[in-house]
């Protein structure tokens, strides 16, 4: 019984450290689009300035 304990304590864990990475992915994905999506914006709005 306390190794059927230790196993799901120990899978919830693993598991949630799983979960956390693929949302880091996510956030980091998100982050690197919109900072093309900046600086092309940016590129084009001092390009039309100028």
């Amino acid at each position: 019984m306390g190794l059927a304990i230790l196993l799901l304590v120990l899978a919830l864990i693993f598991g949630g450290i799983g979960l956390f990475v693929e949302a880091l992915q996510w956030v980091l994905i998100i982050a690197l689009v919109l900072l093309v999506v900046g600086v092309v914006t940016g590129a084009r709005g001092r390009g039309s300035k100028v």
